[in-house]
Order: C-alpha cells, then sequence, then structure tokens
C-alpha cells in the first residue's frame, strides 16, 4: 500500500504521519523547500494550535459546513494534537478565550514535531509540483509532477486554499479536484481586514481598542453577528480578532448598506455611559471638549469622535449642550464604519469555498466521485472563526484522510 500526499501543511504532515503507522509506503510531496510554511507564520508566528473548548461547541465556531467536520473533530480531538505534540516534546499552554498556544511561544517549535511526526521511516519527501492526477476507470492511480510520475493506491490532496500563497497554499489544489470532476465553492477570503469608506482610519492607523464590540450589519440594517475584544485601526479601514471573525459573516461587501457598529464601551449603558460623562465634565468644565475626553477614550480617537458628534473642538466643556452631550455618547456606543471590501485573498487567514462537501464522504475525507483519493485541510469548503479552530479542522481531517487512506 502506498498513500500519495500532495502538501505538507498541517493537514498534510498530519496525514502523513498518520497514514505512515499502516501503509508500506507514504510519498509527501511538497513544492516549497521546507514543510510547514504557513503554520510557522500563524498566531503571528506563536501558531494557535487548537481551542480548548468541547468539541460540540466547537462544531458551532464553523460558520460554513460545520456539521461535516463531526466524525473528524471527534476522531481526532482538540486533547489529541495537545498529547502529540507533548509526546514530540512541545508543552502547551491555553490562553484568552481557550486559545491553546506553545509554552515557547514559537511556531518553529511545532512545525518541527509534526515533521518529526511526519517523516517516520517509510516516509519519503519529495520536493515537487504536482501538476496533475493520475486517474483511470474511475480510480486514482497517481500523480503527476514537476519531477516526474509518483504512482500510488491512494492521493490526499492537502494543498490549502488561497489565502497567503507565498506559502504555496495558492488555490492549486483547487486545480487539482476540479480535475477529478469536483466541484469547487468559488473561494472567497474569510478571516480577512475590512475596507471601509470611511478615510479617517487612515488618520488613527496603528491605534488597538480593547474590550469593544462590534456588530455588523447588512444592507437591510438587520444584525449579522457581533463580537468583543480586540480590534485595530489600520490605512485601509480595520483589523484584528473581532473583525476577522465578524468577516466570515459579511458577505456582500458591495451591497453599500453593509456597515459595522463600534461600542467603545460595551460595559455601560446609555444612562450609565450620559452619568459617566457628566461626571468626567464636572470635573474638566473649564477645558475645552478636545481636551476633556482623556479619561474616557484613546488620545488618537477623541477628535474623530468629537467631530462625529459635530462639536466645535474649543468649545469650552461648560458651554456643552444637552442635544450634544447625547450626540457624543450615541458615537461612543455606536461609531460606524461603512465596509466597501475586503482585503485581498492573499491576506485572508483561510479560504472560504472550496471543494464541495457533499462530494466528499466526512466519515473517511474519500472523495465520492474518484475511489482512492482523498481531502483534508483547507482545500474542503469548511472554514472557522480565529482562535485554533482552523488548525483543528487541518489536524482532524488530516488524521481521518491518513488513517483512512492507509487502510
Amino acid at each position: 500500500m502506498t498513500v500519495i500526499i500532495c502538501g505538507a501543511g498541517a493537514a498534510g504532515l498530519m496525514a502523513a504521519g498518520t497514514a505512515a503507522k499502516t501503509a508500506d509506503k507514504v510519498v509527501l510531496v511538497e513544492k516549497n523547500d521546507a514543510v510547514g510554511r504557513k503554520l510557522r507564520i500563524t498566531g503571528k508566528g506563536r501558531c494557535n494550535i487548537t481551542n480548548a473548548c468541547e468539541i460540540e461547541d466547537m462544531i458551532g465556531m464553523f460558520p460554513v459546513n460545520g456539521r461535516f467536520l463531526y466524525s473528524a473533530l471527534y476522531t481526532f480531538t482538540n486533547d489529541d494534537i495537545i498529547s502529540l505534540l507533548e509526546d514530540y516534546g512541545v508543552k502547551t499552554k491555553i490562553e484568552r478565550g481557550n486559545r491553546v498556544f506553545p509554552v515557547s511561544d514559537d511556531a518553529r517549535d511545532v512545525v518541527a514535531a509534526m515533521r518529526k511526526y511526519a517523516l517516520q521511516k517509510n516516509v519519503k519527501l519529495v520536493k515537487a509540483e504536482v501538476k496533475s492526477l493520475i486517474i483511470d476507470n474511475g480510480e486514482i492511480k497517481g500523480i503527476k509532477t514537476s519531477s516526474g510520475k509518483i504512482m500510488g493506491d491512494k492521493v490526499i490532496l492537502c494543498c490549502g486554499g488561497a489565502s497567503y500563497p507565498v506559502t504555496g497554499s495558492d488555490g492549486s489544489g483547487y486545480k487539482l479536484a476540479k480535475m477529478a470532476g469536483h466541484t469547487i465553492i468559488k473561494p472567497v477570503p474569510s478571516l480577512v481586514p475590512l475596507v471601509t469608506a470611511e478615510k479617517w482610519c487612515r488618520d488613527i492607523m496603528g491605534l488597538s481598542l480593547k474590550n469593544v464590540e462590534v456588530t455588523a450589519y447588512n444592507g437591510k440594517g438587520k444584525k449579522v453577528h457581533s463580537g468583543f475584544g480586540e480590534m485595530l485601526f489600520t490605512h485601509f479601514g480595520v483589523s484584528g480578532p473581532i473583525i476577522l471573525s465578524l468577516s466570515a459573516h459579511i458577505k456582500n461587501v458591495k451591497d453599500s448598506g453593509c456597515m459595522i457598529k463600534i461600542d467603545l464601551k460595551p460595559a455601560l449603558d446609555e444612562a450609565q455611559l450620559d452619568a459617566r460623562v457628566l461626571r468626567d465634565f464636572e470635573k474638566q468644565k473649564n477645558k475645552h471638549i478636545i481636551n476633556s475626553l482623556d479619561a474616557l477614550l484613546p488620545k488618537a480617537l477623541i477628535p474623530v469622535v468629537v467631530r462625529l458628534a459635530e462639536i466645535e473642538p474649543h468649545k469650552s466643556v461648560n458651554e456643552i449642550t444637552r442635544s450634544e452631550r447625547k450626540r457624543l455618547c450615541s458615537i461612543i456606543k455606536g461609531l460606524t464604519l461603512h465596509i466597501t471590501g475586503f482585503r485581498p485573498i492573499s491576506e485572508a487567514i483561510v479560504t472560504s469555498g472550496g471543494v464541495k462537501t457533499s462530494e466528499i464522504d466526512p466519515s473517511t475525507m474519500e472523495s465520492k466521485k474518484i475511489k482512492g483519493l482523498y481531502f483534508a485541510g483547507e482545500i474542503i469548503d469548511v472554514d472557522g472563526y480565529t482562535g485554533g479552530f482552523n488548525l483543528q479542522c487541518a489536524w482532524s481531517t488530516g488524521y481521518l484522510a491518513g488513517s483512512s487512506a492507509a487502510v
């Protein structure tokens, strides 16, 4: 039994090591000089390995086709990847939001451990680019690469999505799947920064907000999703953990009504915020409004909020009218940004889209169209929120595909 694995990212490394336990020979094909290129940059180089939540809760963290992952996530769990990495010397820790990281805060340790797991004695690593699949009478027979044919009994496609193409995740796997007759759901960026119509974001680029609540609305004004945590202003609009998660719910950004509202003080309701502002005004009554909000807002944001509230910045606090104060509170509770687009798919953390899940057996990850062809990782039309969920998808589908293909 020879198993060929195309792509040595998280899913491919897991599939190789798992298949090697049963198969006579495993060939791991990777076009990059090193394995785990994308894995090295996840979590800003720290590698958010997985999430420590319950598996049933984890399934709910995949807004696109989460139920498809039921078998995979229960076959190889978050506890399993933590145990596997610890067996290879990588100790882990749990941080805010149940995010799991290596104690070393170094993604390279995770890559090194998975490389060791994958490259067992019956595994051969081949540097080559996969050009096409060899299929005969509805069965996989091997692959054609830039350096020649490789024949085998099973093939697992772990080529990634279309995000971060510099790491090798360049959409080439979709072409291979399409050659095999599979339907490809059009890849779009998910977990991606958002571009805004408001140009003042550029004026405060680099400003990070913590403990804010951001709510997304569609073009009809209907609430789509809400998140709490951190965000960042950029030269093009907004980014950061909350924004990336919200982006998975914003599908039609061309709709001019698509917007987000930032609650800068989610712990206070409108009445409590008004009382807080009145107290601050009493202490600062002889100052200009532009110089009186330091205790309430980040300094860089004050001119923006004052301008949006339509208050003359050098008006004395003791001259601020009730209606002006109400406008100020309204902006603080609902700083509005209109979304005009996503950043390029090359900047997305994951890709939404890929091989249609109804054409894959969820209990084995085998193609329902071509016998002996399997899929794992981001090439499948499944994507989750930030927090370690997408990597767990790669580990779990890679394990299930590897163990199923090696039988």
